[in-house]
């Protein structure tokens, strides 16, 4: 007589996944075999789970990946591109993280490197850390903004604080001159502390030029290179292959 309204105490608690837990017991007909003990553990275990899910569904909705739906066990290593199946694997258990280390890809268009970028912030995000996602050919455009807006301190200090910032599509297009000195400031805040994932289609040794002025592109790449993980991708675009358009002798 008492389980109706303690489901409805635990709802006013917000204690959802216990409620619910609770609900599911009462109407198990063999649930009376279990012990008090037994059957408590059941609902916090519960609870705990539902609150990690809905934890990480925050962080992910924060994040604003590019592909919300790119996750690890989604990874396709069967298509030839290079990739390093050990570093990855590596990678996803989450160390560099701890060691505040950076992750670096590099790759033609099509070879997947933003995929894999957002399934290493997801796999973060399950981590519990928290994550926030740049596309930087925007980044000068977007920055512009936020100066005009008088934000650009409290946006700096909160990227400082966020634990993966993943840049997207480094030096695809030319950086202002503030924009260079915006993301020298972002990483300055971040280097040592926090951890960077990097993708671009240019090759590493040709970011320097790609950054633009020599003074700042040095401090960058300090920042960004120096203790990096790198996967460089290789092959034909994923998505040439994905629309059947394989060369004949490529196929055979």
């Amino acid at each position: 007589m008492l389980h109706h309204p303690t489901v409805e105490r635990l709802h006013a608690l917000r204690l959802f996944g216990m409620a619910a837990a609770l609900a599911e017991q009462q109407s198990q007909v063999s649930i009376d075999q279990l012990g008090f003990e037994e059957r408590l553990g059941l609902l916090v275990e519960r609870e705990s789970s539902e609150r990690q899910s809905r934890m990480f569904s925050a962080r992910l909705r924060r994040a604003k990946l590019r592909f919300a739906d790119a996750v690890p066990e989604d990874i396709d290593y069967r298509t030839a591109r290079g990739l390093d199946r050990t570093l990855l694997a590596r990678l996803l258990t989450g160390e560099w993280i701890r060691e505040r280390q950076n992750v670096i890809l590099i790759g033609k268009t099509g070879l997947g490197k933003s995929w894999l970028a957002c399934a290493l912030a997801n796999q973060a995000c399950r981590h519990g850390y928290s994550v926030c996602y740049l596309r930087m050919p925007k980044f000068s455009e977007e920055m512009a903004i936020v100066h005009g807006s008088g934000r650009y301190a409290k946006l700096l200090a909160q990227w400082a604080k966020t634990d993966i910032l993943v840049l997207d599509d480094l030096a695809m297009t030319p950086m202002s001159d503030q924009a260079r000195r915006d993301l020298l400031e972002l990483l300055d805040d971040r280097h040592g502390s926090r951890s960077t994932i990097v993708t671009s289609q240019i090759p590493l040794d040709h970011w320097h030029d790609a950054i633009g002025d020599p003074t700042l592109a040095d401090a960058i790449l300090d920042r960004l290179v120096h203790n990096a993980h790198r996967l460089t991708l290789d092959g034909e675009s994923m998505r040439k292959r994905r629309n059947g358009l394989t060369d004949k002798h490529d196929s055979e």
